[in-house]
């Protein structure tokens, strides 16, 4: 039997899996992945990553090798019942995050990228055709049992274990956790195609009652084609025929069966697993929720889950954080992944309906409120989107925003950078607008965080006194840190605040933070 240990486990390698493996490796992780099938999917099922998730990829160190695979893109244009376009929804803020703001692309791209990317690096194991069959645990650590597809069995001994293995999740089946919401009854086809002629930036949503269907234009001629099927047409269970592909894409272009990657028939969940954490294992991406697709938000949110959960653990083993600081994943993810849920299924019931006279309601509606300039950004800028703040976990109170990703000029290197880049993948103490002794007694009191340091310059000037300073080169640095002037911000390593105060007014942060040892002002 192949005995294998690890400080993580990572069940499951299709995206979200990969995402974390390279997350917790990035960060000195020994990681042991395993998937039950033997390569990467050949299966272009998610098609959509946004900026916040190309930000994630960047932390990971993988942001060149994804932006090979994307199509930069700029969000989605709605159509109405006849054909008309409605209004093209886009970034509130194009490029605060450091890139494109929803981006197409195909999964097997993605996947071999992140496959590549991951046996390449001496922390991670990779054990593809490893089926997990068992899965045990008590204080000391987990085991997992899996079978290889030769017959010969293995064991992975871990700290921790990550259930990333999708809808039907072995783990989550092994922790006996339900799911609840729905499941919704239409059927729907799902084709990506070769050799298409789009080459728009966004997507294409078309609210037509006869036939709802959505264009995704892709790279390289690549294009998703999704159907709303009729009584008749097809369901879950049934392996759509090329007629059937052939017919509904002839409104479109025609097709020949070399040109179909693949056609499959959906049903769409709207689900969220009971709960995300059992002991040392936790759930994400799929195998804690499940959402339609009409947001856009399926993978971005699985991407989101590991953001918010690898940086706790490396910092539990490296000591830096109590294991209680685990708790706060689902504490602070569960309330934004159920509102993405609800809000996919709300879009899916406006723009997809197939009530005529609900669309022709709908369509007079939109027309009258878009002439009004602040009803048509709100729409345009999208912000019925439910925003990803925390409002409790770890954090000190108002704190829990995530702060953008403007380019700073940063005085350590006289170069103009990304704030992530100049800043790194751990903690972060900035002096907003105040001085080096403020900053350096902060950076004593927090030194068990090992933060990265520095002053953000304000209102113009380039003060002396010492220490690195980030400069604003275009406006967006003052935007985000006008509300914390004269302040001492402690930023999280996923990029959310998690405490700002006036120097020399250090809060309580050892139990608010999970602290290991407690900070001293």
């Amino acid at each position: 039997m192949e005995s294998l240990r690890a400080e993580v486990a990572v069940v499951g390698a299709g995206p979200v899996g990969m995402t974390a493996a390279a997350l917790l490796a990035a960060r000195g992780v020994r990681v042991v992945v395993l998937e039950r099938n033997a390569t990467t999917s050949d299966a272009p099922k998610a098609i959509s990553l946004d900026d916040e998730a190309l930000r994630v990829y960047q932390s990971a160190g993988l942001a060149e090798r994804i932006l090979k695979v994307i199509v930069p893109g700029i969000g989605t244009r709605y159509y109405d019942a006849l054909g008309r376009p409605v209004l093209q929804a886009r970034a509130p803020q194009p490029g605060r995050f450091g890139y494109p703001f929803k981006n197409p692309f195909a999964q097997p791209d993605l996947e071999r990228e992140l496959h590549a990317s991951l046996v390449a690096h001496r922390g991670v194991t990779v054990r593809m055709g490893a089926e997990v069959t068992a899965l045990d645990q008590d204080g000391d650590g987990a085991e997992v049992r899996y079978r290889r597809a030769d017959g010969t069995a293995g064991v992975v001994h871990a700290a921790y274990v990550l259930g990333c293995d999708g809808g039907r999740s072995t783990i989550r089946g092994l922790l006996g956790v339900g799911m609840t919401g729905r499941s919704h009854p239409e059927s729907w086809l799902v084709a990506d195609v070769l050799g298409d002629h789009h080459d728009e930036r966004y997507g294409m949503h078309h609210g037509d009652p006869r036939r709802p269907h959505v264009i995704v234009p892709g790279r390289d001629g690549r294009c998703r084609y999704e159907f709303l099927l009729h009584e008749g047409e097809g369901g879950p269970d049934d392996h759509p025929d090329f007629a059937l592909v052939r017919r509904l894409l002839a409104p479109f272009r025609p097709i020949t069966p070399g040109q179909v990657e693949r056609a499959v028939i959906y049903r769409f969940h709207g689900l969220v697993a009971d709960r995300w954490r059992a002991g040392r294992v936790f759930l994400l991406g799929d195998a804690a929720h499940m959402m339609p697709p009409f947001a856009g938000q399926g993978l971005n949110s699985g991407v989101r889950d590991a953001a918010n959960l690898c940086w706790k653990i490396a910092d539990v083993l490296a000591g830096r954080l109590t294991e209680s600081a685990l708790d706060t994943y689902e504490l602070e993810r569960r309330p934004h992944a159920e509102a993405t849920v609800r809000l996919s299924e709300r879009l899916g019931r406006i723009v997809m309906s197939t009530d005529a006279r609900w669309a022709a309601r709908r369509d007079a509606y939109f027309t009258t409120i878009l002439r009004d300039p602040a009803k048509r950004a709100f729409f345009e800028e999208m912000r019925y989107r439910p925003p990803h703040t925390y409002r409790t976990g770890l954090l000190v109170p108002p704190a829990g925003t995530m702060i953008g990703q403007p380019r700073v000029f940063d005085t350590a290197t006289s170069s103009i950078r990304l704030l992530d880049d100049a800043l790194g993948t751990g903690w972060a103490l900035l002096a907003v607008g105040t001085s080096a002794a403020d900053l350096d007694d902060a950076a004593k009191a927090l030194g068990h965080l090992a933060p990265s340091t520095a002053r953000i310059a304000v209102d113009n000037r380039l003060p002396a006194g010492g220490g690195r300073l980030l400069v604003d080169v275009d406006g967006r640095l003052d935007q985000e840190f006008t509300p914390h002037r004269g302040r001492i911000v402690l930023l999280r390593p996923d990029h959310f605040i998690a405490a700002s105060w006036p120097p020399g007014h250090l809060p309580a942060l050892a139990g608010a933070l999970h602290l290991a040892t407690p900070a001293h002002a």
